[in-house]
Order: C-alpha cells, then structure tokens, then sequence
C-alpha cells in the first residue's frame, strides 16, 4: 500500500473513531441513561453487569427490590438498548485500537470478545429474570454463570482500556521522537 494510501486510510479510521466516540457520549446521554430511568431506584445497584460480578443473594436483592414492571423494563433494556450500546463501544474501542495500532489490527478481537461477553451475560440475566418472575427463585448455576461471564467482560474492558492507554502512550512518544 502506498505512503499516501495508507495516510488517507489512517485518517478515515480516525475521523471513525472520533465519530463513534461521539456516538457513545450522546447515545449515553440521551438514550441510555433516559430508557434506563423505568428500572431504576435511588438506592442500591441499578445494573447487575455494573458489578465485576454478583451472588444469588445479591440477584434476589436485586429483583426483589423491583416490581414486575420494572422488571420488565430492565429485560426490554437488556435486549434492545444495552445490545446496541455494545455494539456503539465496541466500534468505539475497535476503532481506536485499529488507529493506534494499525500493524496490530488483531487486537481489535479484545473489545469484539468484550461485546460477546456483554451479549452473553445479557442473555443470562434475562434467563433469570424470567425464571424468577415466573417461580420466585433462581438457580445458583445459572447466578454463577453470569457473574463468571460478568467477570470476563469487565477483565476484556480493563485490558480495552490498557491496549488502548499504551496505544496513546506510544503515538505520544513517537510524536515526540519525530519532532525533534
């Protein structure tokens, strides 16, 4: 690929990553955290995914301290608005991995796994929500599964988070080195 090729293809994957930066905060803003608002309460946690993982008391709490509307709104919010913010900072942080990172695309597969996880314990959740609506109770396998999937996509964002900083760190030194 030719120098100038390449630098017009590193500025388009750029103006992406900005873009989709921009995606995140307002989709956060103005549609996560509004269609978030049926489910939450001014107290406790808001979001069982929030935690680097969960136990059934802490599930049951959780369901317990809602009505079935409110549970309700949580699985529509699981299935429809948080699967699209996965997908919005999944783009995000691929994007920026890719810029950063353009001779190391492969790492680009830590957000993609980090979206998969999100998906998976989403799916989990609903799981136990509907088992609960239905009987009252949850098993502790299916608690343990989605707290250990929980856990994997918290440890698949840290490390999004360290390729990402190490990524700046070394466009930063390069910059530096270059301009001297």
């Amino acid at each position: 690929m030719t120098t100038a090729t390449q630098a017009s293809r590193n500025k388009n994957i750029l103006y992406f990553a900005i873009g989709s930066t921009v995606a995140f905060m307002l989709y956060i803003t103005f549609i996560l955290t509004p269609v978030g608002a049926c489910f939450k309460l001014d107290s406790g946690s808001n979001s069982l995914g929030l935690s680097f993982s969960y136990t059934k008391d802490m599930v049951l709490s959780f369901f317990e301290s809602r009505s079935q509307e409110q549970l309700q709104c949580y699985s529509q919010f699981l299935q429809i608005w948080d699967a699209i913010f996965a997908i919005i900072y999944t783009l995000m942080y691929a994007s920026w991995i890719v810029w950063l990172f353009n001779n190391k695309r492969w790492l680009a597969l830590i957000p993609i796994l980090g979206m998969v996880s999100d998906w998976s314990e989403n799916y989990i959740e609903l799981i136990m929500i509907k088992t609960y609506s239905n009987a009252g109770a949850i098993s502790e396998t299916i608690v343990s599964i989605g707290s250990g999937i929980n856990s994997f996509k918290w440890i698949l964002s840290c490390l999004t988070y360290l390729i990402i900083l190490l990524g700046i760190i070394i466009v930063t030194k390069n910059f530096f080195t270059k301009t001297r």
